[in-house]
């Protein structure tokens, strides 16, 4: 057994580090009692604009919702195809269905668990319309090459960025830019254990484009251009005020947070090398990534996840049963291609405790067991 528990996410720890200034933050809000937007919202959506170094960031009720509303914003007709992973989260095509577009399911590429800019191509018809990357676990997207197929078929570019907050995408011109930032519109989660996580839910959508960036608003708020002036059909979806207290608090530490994952990665790296059984996750020097998650490859997952279990060590599939294979999406009758990398990652990924507090050796420990199970 583990000699102390070891949390997959360690949220109150992270609490317990700048409590008071949490504390204040809430309690600021508690006074003022402005708790739907107001200057809290103001002040976080402003400070993440400059963060991510775009114009606009519009805070909206969870990550969903924001991939939603960047979805309606777009105006888009049914029927209409958008190209997406099957190995994501379910969040990622379900609004698509919810506003009866077509999810295109493309495979990734297994070695970064994104989308494959091979197989994206292959997928576009004459009615794609959009790409949805996703920075899947803190890991930038292949956005060059994802740019000039966007650029060739005229399609618009939709970033989740639920898991990769911070993350960096290194262009070949020496530019540089944070993902989420990058397509037409980028969408974020800031569910509790995201590495920018509040005490709730919460979301955004951020946009250099003036015209959509106001009617993201407009959606967001029943579609109002002025209070009970309703010019669209839109809906009802908030940051409310002390989840922003909270996140403005918690953007300037997420660098340093990001930074500590990132080191956390490359020593569990470097503890598993030798495990001929376990694939780690590459470190790309290209890229800047964040490690939402820490998923490594591993033989006999299933039973490598029992055994954890019982030695009181948490781990977590991330994702056991692909978007196509899913029941909700199985009847998309426009899936192109085979999906092969995507369904094999399914049986091996498995993801080990990694967050802003972990200690170096609560790793040792964690991968003892993980050694100990294949010595068996």
């Amino acid at each position: 057994m583990a000699k102390t528990a070891i949390p997959m996410v360690n949220l109150r720890a992270q609490y317990l580090s700048i409590k008071d200034e949490i504390d204040e933050a809430i309690s600021r809000v508690l006074d003022s009692s402005i708790f739907i937007n107001g200057p809290e919202v103001q002040k976080f959506e402003a400070a993440l604009a400059e963060y991510l170094g775009v114009k606009h960031v519009i805070g909206v009720a969870n990550g969903t919702d924001a991939l939603q509303i960047a979805f309606m914003a777009l105006g888009y007709e049914e029927g209409d195809e958008v190209i997406t992973p099957s190995f994501t989260y379910a969040a990622t095509a379900e609004i698509l269905g919810l506003l009866k577009l077509t999810p295109v399911f493309v495979d990734v590429d297994p070695n970064t668990y994104n989308l494959d800019p091979r197989k994206i191509e292959k997928s576009i018809s004459a009615r794609t319309k959009a790409i949805i990357p996703v920075h899947l676990y803190g890991s930038p997207a292949p956005m060059e090459d994802i740019i000039s197929i966007s650029n060739k078929y005229g399609l618009h570019i939709i970033e989740d960025n639920a898991q990769g907050i911070g993350a960096e995408y290194h262009f070949e011109n020496g530019s540089i830019k944070k993902t989420g930032a990058i397509g037409d519109l980028g969408t974020f989660s800031f569910f509790p254990s995201k590495n920018l996580g509040c005490y709730g839910d919460g979301g955004a959508v951020c946009t250099n484009d003036d015209k959509l960036a106001q009617k993201v608003r407009m959606i967001a708020k029943h579609g109002q251009s002025k209070k009970y002036i309703h010019d669209m059909l839109g809906c009802n979806s908030r940051l409310d005020a002390i989840q922003a207290a909270i996140l403005n608090v918690k953007l300037n530490h997420l660098e340093r947070w990001n930074y500590t994952r990132l080191n956390a990665a490359k020593f569990y790296n470097e503890l598993l090398a030798d495990l001929e059984q376990v694939e780690c996750p590459i470190i790309d020097e290209n890229h800047k990534q964040v490690f939402h998650q820490y998923t490594i490859k591993a033989e006999n997952r299933d039973e490598l996840q029992a055994y954890l279990q019982s030695e009181g060590i948490p781990s977590v599939v991330y994702y056991k049963i692909p978007l196509h294979k899913q029941k909700a999406f199985i009847n998309i009758p426009n899936r192109k291609g085979e999906l092969s990398d995507t369904e094999a990652l399914c049986d091996k990924v498995l993801s080990l405790p990694i967050d802003s507090e972990i200690a170096e050796d609560q790793q040792i420990e964690i991968v003892n067991h993980i050694k100990n199970f294949y010595k068996q």
